[in-house]
């Protein structure tokens, strides 16, 4: 049992002594202050009104020392005189009002921790007002604070639980600043973690399927993805508002607010901290999302995950629906998956320690996904990269491991230019559309899935033997772009 002794009372002591009460321990006040002792007694709080300088006032032991008057100077004598009589007890102090150099310095030789009120206050200005997270943050709040309509807070096409949450962050955002929004994204989504994530958390997510309705909002916002038109259905003209996503750009990226940081797992993360920063206490809803979105995107945190990731994981922990997001993360496998998963392995092609397999034609696209990430569990595997065809659309999926091969530079190298792709060092997909080759009969579906190997496994190990040396924008560039006036 935790012994705690408190020697004066000033509000901070009393507010320390209200948050201690509920906790495991024993706690004993000694103060001056007439009265004090009483209410304290009143409260169920063991208390003794003397001087907390005097021994004869401590009880026989004590594990922490909690020195919280208001007189520098008389905090320094009780500070010493309770270090004296208690050397082994941890030692806290408050320094109290204006202490002088001396006082500062003779506290900080004996105190485990100094309590520094002015110094305290000074760095939260700071951090409210002076910092480039606190800046980055108000410029964000501004972009919103301008908006004439409701805000379209878009997700990329088939949104996985990080665009999930993010969306659902950025929603929150926007009521603080009095902005009507609507978690968008258009197509469907097929991953069974994905629907169990919008199922069991009963999320109210749009579905974009015409320009009417994307005439109807008067802004735009792009999370977990950065350019509209680019894994998104949104017009490649349409003016973009916002822009938050942790995935490193090609280019920079057009839109009135633009927060891209690659140093981060996950877009939820820098979402996280946007949450925290603005007071904002995330429901269970926002915080489970979030939480899973950078246990997805992290690989469960092995996977580029960054201090900012842990950060924000145990901030978020303490709001989660933990049974909710148990089973969010144990989906059952469709009959559709589970085909896609047979044929990868059926048809898989290994060069070296690098896997491509052609799954054929596919009906969910996430499956391709999981057929990666198991296929690059086979003995010496570091690369695996599935692919398939869905409504005229050749989607491939890549998972990499040991970090000889930057897999996300490597699609964009490589199938980039017949269509779009990205991603990380070790995951990353493309999508490429096939055009007139789409249109051929059932008898020349053989030879369709032939020509689509030819065109995916084949530029990707070209570009393995021969790189190009196309330079890329640094990665690690965060983007704000100031507002007009």
């Amino acid at each position: 049992m935790v012994r705690r002794l408190v020697l004066g009372c000033t509000s901070l002591g009393g507010t320390l002594v209200e948050t201690l009460i509920d906790r495991p321990g024993s706690i004993l006040v000694v103060t001056d202050r007439k009265g004090r002792a009483d209410d304290f007694r009143a409260d169920g709080v063991a208390a003794t009104e003397g001087d907390p300088n005097d021994p004869a006032n401590y009880p026989n032991h004590a594990d922490v020392i909690i020195v919280a008057g208001e007189d520098p100077a008389k905090n320094r004598d009780v500070a010493e005189t309770a270090h004296e009589h208690f050397p082994d007890a941890s030692l806290v102090v408050h320094l109290g009002h204006e202490p002088t150099a001396s006082i500062r310095a003779a506290v900080e030789r004996i105190a485990d921790e100094v309590i520094d009120p002015q110094r305290i206050v000074a760095d939260h200005i700071y951090d409210a007002v002076g910092s480039p997270q606190s800046e980055r943050l108000h410029r964000l709040m501004r972009v919103l604070r301008k908006m004439d309509g409701p805000l379209a807070v878009v997700m990329h096409d088939n949104p996985d639980p990080d665009a999930i949450a993010s969306g659902l962050a950025l929603q929150a955002i926007a009521k603080r600043a009095n902005v009507d929004s609507d978690v968008c994204y258009f197509g469907d989504i097929s991953h069974q973690e994905n629907r169990a994530l919008v199922n069991l958390l009963d999320l109210d997510l749009r579905v974009l399927n015409d320009d009417s309705a994307i005439e109807e909002y008067a802004g735009f916002a792009l999370v977990d993805h950065s350019r509209p038109g680019v894994n998104d259905r949104l017009p490649n003209d349409t003016t973009i508002d916002i822009v938050v996503d942790h995935h490193p750009p090609r280019a920079p990226i057009e839109a009135t607010y633009v927060d891209l940081r690659s140093s981060v797992g996950a877009t939820s993360t820098l979402f996280t901290g946007y949450l925290k920063r603005l007071g904002i206490v995330p429901d269970t809803t926002v915080a489970t999302a979030l939480l899973f979105g950078i246990q997805v995107d992290t690989n469960d945190f092995t996977r580029e995950v960054s201090t900012a990731d842990f950060e924000a994981a145990a901030y978020l922990f303490p709001h989660v629906d933990e049974d909710l997001l148990h089973r969010v993360e144990t989906p059952s496998l469709t009959p559709e998956t589970m085909e896609t998963l047979a044929r990868s392995i059926s048809n898989r092609e290994v060069r070296g320690d690098i896997l491509t397999s052609n799954a054929g034609d596919i009906r969910e696209r996430d499956a391709l996904a999981q057929a990666a990430d198991h296929l690059l569990g086979m003995d010496g595997i570091d690369v695996s990269i599935v692919y398939g065809l869905m409504d005229g659309t050749v989607y491939v999926s890549g998972r990499a491991q040991g970090g000889r091969i930057d897999l996300g530079e490597m699609f964009r190298d490589a199938l980039g230019p017949i269509g779009s792709a990205g991603g990380h060092a070790d995951m990353a997909g493309a999508q490429i559309p096939l055009g007139i080759l789409d249109d051929v009969g059932d008898d020349s579906r053989e030879s369709l899935a032939t020509i689509v190997t030819e065109i995916v496994a084949g530029r990707l190990f070209e570009t393995l033997e021969y790189p190009p040396s196309t330079p890329r924008l640094d990665s690690d560039v965060t983007f704000e772009y100031p507002l007009d006036e």
